[in-house]
């Protein structure tokens, strides 16, 4: 049997001046034609869809954020505490329990209950942007809409969005191996001040019970076994700081899809209803917003005649298992796809926040569709990097 380090593999170095979000496609491609493997300064890269699922789903392997944050010196404080408590970090029981007690709060009905909220939101957007045919995307639509839903779905003011967006873009950086370089202070005084808010509205729920996510959760319940106080806070963080960078950036890159596709976006626009959903699969599958999933093997583990010593970290390549399929290079949201997709992860920390994310990603295709015919880049769009959460900072948009 081959031990994982004896192996000559294509390098992807994510720190190298060549690498980013210009090229990074052409770079895993021309890595995927060696083979399912390649290594990076931090992790064993998992180039395909057999293997992805493999590690994944491995009851051998873990995601890694207590490692890589221990690597980066945080060994205690805020965002420490936080990352020991992220149910991504949780496994056997412990994760079991949680995702038990709360799987109901994320179900695609729990989801849909917040669409016409969703659209007021839209709503509110578009009549702010005027008569303009043209706009910064991000600013003007792609950051407010996410961040005022998860305000509604947490029952918090929708005044509060902006920090909402600001504290989410800080803690989700906890994922971004550049950030963990440079930005830990800022990240933690986001996790601080974050954890200080969720409280507050927990103890307002306690006293004001409304019809809520947070609700929801001090209410979850299973055979006489409840939540704890921290347990709610650190969820509630988790559904903040998950699920407001997140959309966003996966809405910006979906219009970007869509202004180099004109036809695909006429399509949409003709019939939203029945193009929404498969053009919301189709924006999730060909450019994932977390193109890199990883694991850590906690015991040594074997596959395809490769031994994983423990404490590998693995780091599995949604963007090209995505494209594993027939004209996968190809963005068509009218083609029959395998609807397998690593965007949201799999096995047992399958993103909780999914169906909310499909939902809110679906309602603003089908309502901008008909509203902006034509519609096409205005200016080169800025992207962000691909080592944590891929986003784009800026993207200007026209329309006829």
């Amino acid at each position: 049997m081959t031990v994982v380090t004896e192996l000559d593999l294509p390098e992807i170095d994510y720190s190298s001046p060549d690498f980013g979000p210009r090229t990074y496609h052409g770079q895993l491609a021309s890595a995927r034609e060696r083979g399912w493997l390649a290594h990076s300064p931090l992790a064993y890269i998992v180039l395909d869809q057999e293997s992805g699922d493999f590690f994944l789903r491995a009851r051998q392997t873990a995601f890694p954020g207590r490692q890589i944050a221990e690597l980066f010196g945080i060994t205690q404080g805020p965002l420490y505490e936080h990352i020991d408590a992220n149910i991504l970090n949780l496994t056997g029981d412990k994760h079991r329990r949680l995702r038990s007690l709360v799987g109901h709060a994320f179900t695609p009905r729990a989801a849909d209950r917040w669409r016409p909220v969703m659209r007021e939101f839209l709503g509110q957007l578009w009549d702010e942007l005027g008569d303009t045919r043209d706009t910064e995307f991000v600013a003007a639509i792609a950051r407010p809409y996410p961040s005022r839903t998860i305000a509604a779905v947490l029952g918090a003011p929708v005044a509060d969005a902006p920090k909402l967006y600001h504290w989410s873009d800080m803690v989700q950086r906890q994922f971004d191996i550049q950030a963990l370089a440079t930005q830990i202070p800022d990240i933690e005084r986001a996790v601080a001040e974050a954890q200080e808010y969720v409280t507050s509205l927990l103890d307002d729920r306690r006293t004001d019970p409304r019809d809520d996510l947070i609700a929801a959760l001090i209410q979850a319940e299973e055979q006489g076994d409840k939540l704890t106080h921290d347990e709610c806070v650190n969820l509630v963080l988790n559904v903040l700081a998950g699920g407001v960078d997140t959309t966003q950036s996966q809405l910006a890159h979906a219009l970007r899809l869509f202004a180099g596709h004109p036809a695909q976006w006429q399509l949409l626009a003709a019939d939203p209803p029945r193009y929404a959903p498969p053009a919301v699969q189709e924006v999730l599958r060909f450019e994932p917003i977390a193109p890199f999933t990883a694991r850590i093997v906690l015991e040594d583990i074997e596959h395809r005649g490769v031994t994983f010593p423990a404490g590998t970290i693995v780091a599995v390549c949604a963007e090209r298992a995505n494209r594993e399929q027939q004209d996968g290079e190809t963005f068509d949201i009218t083609a029959d796809r395998d609807p397998r997709l690593f965007t949201f992860g799999a096995g047992a920390h399958f993103c909780l926040g999914a169906n909310l994310a499909r939902a809110e990603l679906e309602e603003a295709l089908a309502f901008l569709a008909p509203r902006m015919p034509g519609l096409a880049l205005a200016g080169e769009p800025r992207l962000g990097g691909v080592e944590g959460i891929y986003g784009i900072e800026a993207l200007p948009l026209r329309w006829n």
